[in-house]
């Protein structure tokens, strides 16, 4: 055990990692249960996806917002009032009654969550020594692999046994135990040589920019309006002029266009960006590979992506500690040769494979993208002053949702050009591997970078 690491952080780190189980869970588990919801709420399918939807688009609207306030005020407060928040509308989806109910209290809920994703980041930097941050940072990264590999499985258990409701009350115990351990003893905020002042206009211009152009990329996606799916991001982009503009001028703006001028900053979220581009477009497109092209039962698919997050969940940790000793961007970037190589090896795969000639190459993907994930937060981390952990978190968690957003739409668009699902998924498999090799081009130019930055603060 680490001198300066206490029984106390354990146990405030534990609080953080039951929240984020609870906020991941909650995507992963709904996403089974959507047949069931639509046929008791009488809803299609494509209405009934809404309770997922609203639950992402509310996070992302409200991430950097909830950040701001974190790093003004409080981080502590601002991850308290997330889990009294994500915890009673947990309670509240259990008794709904109608659609519109529950897809109100899971706008609650994406409140709650955005509270505590804005901020987690920053309390565990502020927990662990700076010497181990790495390792705090890959902990929450194996949780989020375990609760996101896990989730289908917890879903299909709970509603073997029991209804849909049930999926929501299991966060009440656990919200519950976090509440209590992280108001006793989650750290305070560094202090601040002057006051801070929340800006209401920049947090609206924010929620506008993020709320219509996200909604308006699920449209495509889903094959919505493409006239009003084309004016809301014509409208979004506007706006976003006007908000980078805003943000240009103040001390600590919201959007943290301050930090884009740290050069390292800025390598790692363009690389961040591009690694979540590249990781959604194989994620999703494999599934039609392994059941259309190589004929594969659902069942045996769902397996066959289990790999996957099992080995980034595995490597996470190792990364870590390797990392405390050798450069996390040099890393980073071996970290994407090896995701690349794996995208490749899926690629070149014969027509008459084997279930374990896939499971190796999947676990070559996951390997590649655990040792990218961890090291890459810990440049983006490091790299911005302490009183700004929270801006840089909310930036970290947004910069996935961007990446991830867009890789389902290219996925979306290149489905509906290409003609062949064989031929479709090659494209994205082809794509995943560029928009990699430039997340791994951008995380190479960081290295020297790194190099100096460790220099200085020894």
């Amino acid at each position: 055990m680490n001198p300066r690491f206490s029984i106390k952080d354990y146990t405030a780190v534990i609080a953080i990692l039951l929240v984020l189980v609870m906020t991941v869970l909650d995507v992963t588990v709904v996403n089974v249960a959507l047949p069931v919801m639509a046929t008791e709420f009488s809803v299609s399918d494509s209405t009934a996806i809404w309770i997922v939807t609203v639950y992402q688009l509310v996070i992302t609207m409200l991430l950097l917002p909830v950040s701001s306030v974190g790093d003004l005020f409080s981080y502590r407060k601002c991850f308290l009032c997330g889990v009294a928040i994500f915890t009673l509308s947990s309670a509240l989806c259990a008794a709904a009654g109608s659609f519109g109910m529950i897809v109100f209290a899971r706008a609650l809920q994406g409140i709650g969550a955005a509270c505590v994703m804005g901020v987690n980041i920053a309390l565990t930097r502020l927990i662990y020594p700076r010497d181990i941050l790495g390792r705090g940072l890959a902990l929450n990264a194996m949780v989020i692999a375990i609760a996101t590999a896990a989730g289908p499985t917890i879903a299909g258990a709970i509603l073997s046994v029991a209804s849909w409701h049930w999926l929501f009350l299991i966060n009440l115990p656990f919200g519950i135990l976090a509440f209590i351990l992280g108001r006793r003893l989650l750290p305070v905020n560094p202090h601040r040589d002057t006051p801070g002042k929340f800006d209401h206009i920049s947090a609206v211009e924010n929620m506008i920019v993020f709320g219509l152009i996200f909604y308006a990329l699920g449209s495509f996606a889903r094959q919505g309006n493409v006239i009003l799916s084309t004016v809301m991001i014509c409208i979004g982009v506007t706006v976003g002029v006007f908000y980078v503009r805003r943000q240009l001028h103040k001390e600590s703006p919201l959007l943290p266009v301050d930090l884009f001028r740290i050069k390292l900053y800025t390598q790692s979220i363009i690389t961040s960006v591009c690694s979540f581009i590249a990781q959604i477009m194989a994620m999703v497109s494999l599934p039609f590979l392994f059941l259309n092209c190589y004929g594969f039962s659902e069942i045996t698919t769902g397996l066959l992506m289990t790999p996957w997050p099992l080995a980034t969940m595995a490597i996470s940790p190792l990364a870590a500690r390797w990392v405390e000793k050798h450069n996390p961007g040099l890393t980073a970037t071996f970290g994407m040769v090896i995701y690349a190589f794996g995208i490749l090896m899926l690629l070149i795969a014969p027509d008459a494979t084997c279930e374990w000639d896939i499971a190796w190459r999947m676990v070559l993907c996951g390997i590649g993208f655990g040792m990218f994930q961890t090291p890459n937060n810990i440049v983006m981390v490091m790299a911005t002053p302490i009183q700004r952990t929270g801006g840089a978190g909310g930036m970290q968690s947004t910069a996935r949702l961007v990446g991830q957003t867009m890789g389902a739409t290219l996925v979306t668009l290149i489905f509906a050009l290409v003609s062949g699902i064989g031929n479709a998924v090659h494209v994205c498999l082809w794509s995943a591997i560029g928009f990699a090799v430039i997340a791994g081009t951008f995380s190479l130019t960081r290295v020297s970078e790194v190099n100096s930055s460790r220099a200085n603060t020894k």
